[in-house]
C-alpha cells in the first residue's frame, strides 16, 4: 500500500487566505489541515465525513498536490518497532492528557482570539474523551483561519490536532 504526502498548492493557500472559490466547509478544513508532512493515512484520522473523497476533490480541484508517495511496508515497520515502548506509556497519559489538551488548546484561543473564543471555548471545556475533543479542534482551527488567519490555525492545528499521543 502506497502512502501519499500532500501540500497546499498556491490556490489551495489563496483559498485559506481569501476564500475566494468558497470552498464548502468539510473541503476547508480539511484543506487546513493540509501541511506538507502529515501522509493520507494521518489525515484520514482528521478528517471526519469522506476523508478519501474530501482528498480527492481537493487534488481534483487543484487545491493541493502530491508532494510524495512512499510504500509503507520495510520503513514505517522499523520506527514502529522503535515507537512501542514509547507508544505504550503515551496511550496510559491519554486519558489524563485530555484534560491538559483541552486547557492549553482554550488557553491559546484565548489568546489569538479574546472573547470570540468564548463559544468554542465552553464546547471544548465540556468533552472528556480525545474523540469528543477532535472535532471541536478542528472547529477552533477553522475560527481561527477565519478571524486570525492560516498561520495561526497552523500552529494551533501543529500544536493540538497533531500532537495527540501526548
Amino acid at each position: 500500500m502506497m502512502r501519499t504526502v500532500y501540500r497546499k498548492t498556491a490556490k489551495g493557500q489563496a483559498e485559506i487566505d481569501t476564500r475566494a472559490h468558497r470552498l464548502l466547509p468539510r473541503l476547508r478544513q480539511a484543506l487546513i489541515l493540509v501541511d506538507g508532512r502529515k501522509t493520507d493515512a494521518e489525515l484520514a484520522k482528521l478528517i471526519l465525513t469522506e476523508p478519501e473523497a474530501t482528498l480527492t476533490t481537493l487534488l481534483t480541484d487543484g487545491f493541493i498536490e502530491v508532494l510524495a508517495t512512499a510504500a509503507d511496508a520495510a520503513p514505517e515497520r522499523k520506527p514502529e518497532a522503535a515507537a512501542a515502548p514509547a507508544a505504550a506509556a503515551p496511550a496510559r497519559k491519554a486519558v489524563v492528557s485530555v484534560d491538559a489538551i483541552r486547557r492549553e488548546a482554550v488557553r491559546f484561543l484565548n489568546d489569538q482570539l479574546g472573547p470570540a473564543a468564548e463559544s468554542i471555548s465552553i464546547k471544548i471545556e465540556r468533552v472528556k474523551t480525545m474523540p469528543e475533543l477532535r472535532p471541536l479542534l478542528v472547529s477552533a482551527a477553522q475560527l481561527l483561519v477565519n478571524v486570525r488567519g492560516a498561520d495561526a490555525a497552523q500552529t494551533f492545528t501543529n500544536r493540538f490536532l497533531l500532537d495527540e499521543g501526548r
